[in-house]
C-alpha cells in the first residue's frame, strides 16, 4: 500500500534578505487576518497570497501548504508573547512577577481573540503540536525562575507545579477566549486567585471595619 503523504508543516526555506523577510511578513499576517474573517476552514493558499499581494508561486517558495504557515505563524504569536512575558524577569518578587506574567497571558489572548482562538485550536493537532514543543518549553522555564523567589511558597515537586500553573493558566484563558470575553481586569484576578491559590499564597486585602452587630 502506498503511504498517503501528508504536507510537510516546515518552512521550504528561510528568507537571508530584509526583503525576504518582509515578504514572509506580509503573507503571515495576510494568513492571519484570513484567519480572523473566515477561520480556518476558509484559509487557503491561494487567498491568503491574495490577500498579501503576492504570487501563489511566491507563497510557495516559502512554504508548502496552509499547515506550515499555520506553525509559522504560531511561532510568530509565540515569539512575541514571550519577549513580552521575559519582563516578568525584571519585578522584584515573584509575586509581582507571576502577577507580571498573567497579565501578559492575558493581554495576548483577548488582543486579537479571534486569530488566538483558531491558533489555540491548530495547536492541538499532534504534527502541529510537535513542531511548537521547543518554542513553548521557554515559558515553562520562565515560570521555573519566578517559584524561585523567595515570597514563593516551596512546592512539594518543582516540575509538576510548573506543568500544573502552566496547564491552569492556559486553560482558564483559553476559556475566556472561548467564551468571547473582553474584560481583561476580571480575567486577570481571576487566574490570579487560581495560581496563587495553587501555590499556598494567600492575597491578604486590607482589613474591613466590622458589620455593626
Amino acid at each position: 500500500m502506498t503511504k498517503t503523504r501528508h504536507p510537510s508543516v516546515k518552512p521550504r526555506k528561510i528568507p537571508q534578505q530584509s526583503r525576504a523577510e518582509q515578504t514572509v511578513a506580509t503573507i503571515l499576517e495576510a494568513a492571519a487576518r484570513v484567519l480572523e474573517s473566515k477561520g480556518m476552514d476558509g484559509l487557503n493558499t491561494n487567498l491568503v497570497a491574495q490577500r498579501a499581494g503576492v504570487s501563489v508561486g511566491t507563497l510557495y517558495q516559502y512554504f508548502p501548504g496552509k499547515d506550515a504557515i499555520i506553525v509559522a505563524l504560531s511561532k510568530r504569536e509565540h515569539a512575541v508573547f514571550f519577549a513580552e512575558a521575559q519582563g516578568a524577569l525584571s519585578q522584584p518578587t515573584g509575586q509581582s512577577a507571576l502577577k507580571y506574567m498573567i497579565t501578559v497571558s492575558v493581554h495576548q489572548q483577548l488582543r486579537r481573540p479571534l486569530l488566538a482562538r483558531a491558533l489555540d485550536f491548530e495547536e492541538n493537532r499532534p504534527a502541529i503540536s510537535k513542531e511548537l514543543a521547543t518554542c513553548k518549553a521557554p515559558f515553562g522555564e520562565l515560570v521555573r525562575q519566578i517559584l524561585a523567589h523567595d515570597d514563593i511558597p516551596p512546592q512539594p515537586d518543582i516540575e509538576i507545579a510548573i506543568d500544573d500553573l502552566v496547564a491552569i493558566l492556559r486553560a482558564m484563558v483559553d476559556a475566556a477566549g472561548e467564551r468571547g470575553e473582553v474584560n481583561r481586569g476580571a480575567l486577570e484576578s481571576r487566574v490570579g486567585r487560581a495560581l496563587f491559590g495553587y501555590l499556598g499564597i494567600v492575597d491578604r486585602q486590607p482589613e474591613k471595619s466590622r458589620a455593626r452587630k
